[in-house]
């Protein structure tokens, strides 16, 4: 009955035309810069491989982690519309900070800055060779020390080469994949 009443009081603040600041907020898409990266290239066939994607939160907001303490509140995802021939291992996310807010009675845990999320996958011996699209959707809702804003999902696609078993393959932006190596 809190957390309804609770999401309530957010809801009439985010869509209450009386709110003054609203007009000055920044689009909800635009709160969020994904970029995507694939750990190795080719992609040989019966190999696993990942898919990051560094998400770059705009100075001011957080936006919610994917693990929540709440049940009102919606969590960050990244889901893969995975072609045949691909299979998903894992999904793996940061963990968040915990904070404070004006507009919420209790901590909350949220991503801010730059994060990345990660996805953990595996070309099959089926999957086709050659180039390949994978369509990513991130799901976020964004927030300031205020108001949280709709919740968006944002389309992130990221390109590579599928090649044949046993091809040799080179990591590529190990900046960006060593860093997610230290996760728990």
């Amino acid at each position: 009955m809190k957390a309804r009443i609770f999401l309530t009081a957010i809801l009439a603040l985010v869509l209450s035309p009386a709110a003054g600041a609203q007009s000055s907020l920044p689009r909800p898409d635009t709160i969020v810069k994904p970029l995507a990266y694939v750990s190795l290239e080719p992609v040989p066939r019966g190999r696993a491989f990942e898919v990051a994607v560094v998400a770059e939160i705009m100075d001011g907001f957080h936006i919610n982690a994917n693990k929540v303490l709440q049940e009102y509140v919606i969590p960050t995802t990244l889901e893969a519309e995975l072609p045949k021939g691909f299979k998903l291992i894992e999904a793996v996310y940061p963990q968040g900070k915990l904070w404070k807010f004006d507009f919420s009675p209790e901590r909350l845990n949220v991503y801010e800055g730059k994060v990345t999320l990660l996805l953990k996958l595996e070309a099959q011996a089926d999957a086709a060779l050659g180039a390949v699209k994978l369509p990513m959707k991130l799901r976020y809702q964004a927030c300031n020390d205020a108001v949280c804003l709709p919740p968006v999902r944002k389309s992130v696609d990221v390109e590579f080469e599928v090649a044949a078993a046993g091809t040799k393959a080179q990591p590529l932006y190990p900046g960006v994949f060593s860093a997610t190596k230290s996760r728990p």
